[in-house]
């Protein structure tokens, strides 16, 4: 869990079914080893978030200045991300804690707007370790019925890929043009 705060790649979605399944269900324990393993799971996830937030902290607008681009992250983003963390605080990250993509990256952005390190280590473990435990208890329930939810998701996952292929070229497309539209030329440079 420490490493999808760190390395978007790696879906908790993935780990905690797969924990609530064949580490918990599996292995003859009862359920209420799901709390243990949404403790758990939160743990691993507050660790790589205040590696984020921390980031943030040091690092903020200039690291975005720098390396931003190779990410698709403007100054502009940082500055509604730090708009965002103005109006909807703590609420922002313990419920973002629970949206895919969002837990990834919401740790940066607040510590860049430097929210309160506590405020954000107390609501980062409990968004984390609820969607942890939301996680494993699903695993725990399909048990060997994983594959017929597969079956059932198959539909649904390639809508949700064609959704979130077309947001992310319009994501690209859009920073594209911003990019050209700040060279004197209307162009990139040659």
């Amino acid at each position: 869990m420490a490493l999808e705060t760190v390395i978007f790649l790696i879906p908790s979605e993935a780990v905690m079914t797969l924990a609530g399944w064949m580490l918990i269900k599996d292995k003859g324990l009862g359920p209420e080893w799901i709390i243990l393993a949404g403790l758990l799971g939160g743990f691993g996830s507050t660790l790589g978030s205040v590696f984020i937030y921390y980031l943030g902290v040091w690092g903020g607008r200039p690291i975005v200045q720098r390396y931003g681009r190779y990410f698709f992250v403007s100054l502009d983003d940082l500055t509604a991300a730090e708009r965002f963390f103005d109006r909807w605080g703590t609420w922002a990250v313990f419920f973002g804690r629970m949206l895919p993509l969002v837990r990834t990256f919401i740790s940066l952005p607040a510590g860049t707007a430097r929210m309160d390190v506590r405020l954000f280590t107390i609501y980062t473990f409990a968004g984390s370790a609820i969607w942890a435990g939301l996680l494993a208890g699903l695993g725990y329930a399909l048990g060997e019925n994983w594959q017929q939810l597969r079956d059932w998701m198959g539909p649904a996952d390639i809508v949700v890929a064609v959704l979130l292929a077309t947001f992310l070229a319009w994501y690209v497309i859009r920073h594209v043009r911003k990019a050209w539209e700040v060279q004197p030329s209307g162009g990139p440079e040659a």
